[in-house]
């Protein structure tokens, strides 16, 4: 009687174990699906932001009314709602030290 109450035990655990991994293989999918939905949104995402961003320089023009050129500027957006561009060595400068900040801050 002992051996097969231990018998049922071990038979119960398995068959738990397969459901569970059966569980584990759906959630899987399911997650592996909501990524791919993710990235894909992300692509259209930094799609329409390149668009935009060129959009934007194309209609820039300096004092002179020369194009400001795109790989010498880049735009900042302030949490006020203002919108900047600054040259490319400023910006590299400031986010090297926000950079700094943050990892004192840790």
């Amino acid at each position: 009687v002992a051996a097969q109450k231990c018998r049922k035990r071990k038979l119960n655990a398995i068959l738990n174990l397969e459901e569970d991994v059966c569980n584990l293989q759906t959630q899987k999918e399911s997650l592996k699906k909501e990524h791919s939905q993710c990235s894909k949104s992300i692509n259209q995402i930094k799609q329409k932001l390149n668009n935009l961003y060129r959009d934007i320089f194309s209609r820039l023009r300096d004092d002179q009314g020369r194009p400001v050129n795109p790989h010498q500027y880049v735009i900042h957006c302030g949490s006020n709602g203002s919108v900047f561009i600054t040259p490319k060595h400023l910006a590299k400068a400031e986010q090297k030290q926000d950079n700094r900040k943050e990892q004192k801050q840790k």
